[in-house]
């Protein structure tokens, strides 16, 4: 039996075919990622043999020897003893990294075993928690994306997390950025993306919206393009709107794009259709296909109305089918065959408004009729309720 130290260097060594025992993965936590028995070859005094890095890599990460040999390339990674990397990894599990945290750190960013962790590592720690972050917080997110570690404090971090800041007013939302979006603090493309939707007439509420709901729309390499591409289009900067829409183009990619206005196509839109109502309410190119078709279907097959009723209010396709549109849908229904509304009435407009207008301007105006209505109202919404448990 052989046993390797996790703190001791290794000696000069030959092992062929060495059978690691049932009680290795206790010793070894990631060794059981790769097969038993297997052959290791390494000697850290032959020049065709891997280093003394390559062989850390393999017996303290169960790193392959083809994959622990590249990243040394890589990144090269030329530590003579394990000193220092010991030492790294020791700090990191005084601040709470698990083994299996720092097996997805060092494996993305594996310099960070010839650092000097007092120095690269902890005032990025003693920063973020004079900001209010917890110490299990920091870990999580530097767990997953260690690049933040690889990123200037002064040069850029500090100066990113003043730009958001500036936006949002508060450490604790600032902080969940960094919790909520790892890559964050250690992209360079998110602070030149807001300083460019400034510099194009953003909103600073917009721009604070972005930050709290749709961090990912800042990780894009095209925001000039599509801050251009929108204003095209019509959209004006200082609007929220533009927000919504500038969502619309960084989430959905080409090819779903042409998919979701090929679903718009199929009910009768044409490509002009798609583009008036992206602009009337950029929301619905982030309405899902089963969603478009769904609203669609009922509108159509069901109701027997006009598509492009909807082309015009594309803001219906925001509502839920089952607890707002049908429900609503069913008391215009009824006041249509009592009388009580004009036969040139608007077919959307109850379905867009706030529940009190709702119920104010469509049921309990018509006084002799309103327990019906609301009873007729709440008979589809429990249906809604019912389904939705069913599906659960």
């Amino acid at each position: 039996m052989f046993t390797i130290l996790r703190h001791n260097p290794i000696p000069f060594l030959y092992l062929k075919t060495l059978t690691f025992p049932s009680t290795s993965r206790h010793y070894y936590p990631f060794l059981h990622h790769y097969p038993s028995p297997f052959s290791l070859h390494f000697c850290t005094n032959t020049s065709d043999s891997p280093s003394f890095a390559v062989s850390y890599l393999i017996h303290n990460f169960g790193l392959s020897p083809l994959f622990a040999n590249k990243l040394c390339s890589t990144y090269r990674l030329t530590f003579k003893t394990a000193q220092k990397p010991d030492s790294v990894l020791a700090f990191f599990r005084n601040q709470g990294f698990s083994d299996s945290q720092l097996h997805n750190m060092i494996t993305r960013t594996p310099g960070l075993l010839s650092c000097n962790p007092s120095k690269r590592v902890l005032p990025k720690f003693q920063f973020f928690l004079s900001k209010g972050a917890s110490n299990s917080d920091i870990v999580d997110f530097l767990s997953k994306n260690p690049l933040v570690l690889s990123a200037s404090l002064d040069n850029h971090i500090v100066p990113t997390y003043e730009l958001v800041y500036r936006f949002l007013q508060s450490d604790k939302d600032a902080i969940a950025c960094a919790i909520h979006h790892p890559k964050f603090f250690g992209s360079r493309l998110v602070p030149c993306n807001i300083r460019l939707l400034i510099e194009n007439g953003v909103s600073e509420k917009t721009i604070a919206r972005i930050l709290r709901n749709w961090c990912r729309s800042l990780y894009t390499h095209n925001m000039l393009k599509l801050v251009e591409e929108l204003k095209d289009l019509g959209f004006n900067p200082s609007q929220s709107i533009f927000g919504i829409a500038l969502l619309a183009k960084t989430s959905v990619n080409k090819t779903l794009w042409k998919e979701k206005v090929d679903a718009f196509k199929k009910w009768g839109w044409s490509d002009q259709d798609v583009m008036e109502a992206f602009r009337r309410q950029p929301h619905c190119m982030l309405t899902s296909i089963d969603k478009i078709n769904l609203v669609m279907s009922f509108w159509v097959n069901e109701l027997g109305w006009d598509a492009m009723v909807i082309a015009k209010v594309p803001r219906i396709l925001g509502a839920s089918l089952e607890r707002t549109i049908i429900p609503r849908v069913s008391v215009i229904q009824y006041l249509q065959k009592k009388g009580l509304r004009k036969k040139n009435a608007s077919l959307t407009k109850p379905l867009i408004v706030g529940s009190k207008h709702f119920f104010d301007r469509y049921v309990n105006c018509f006084k002799d009729e309103s327990s019906y209505i609301l009873k007729l109202y709440k008979e589809k919404l429990n249906q809604a309720h019912a389904k939705d448990k069913a599906g659960m």
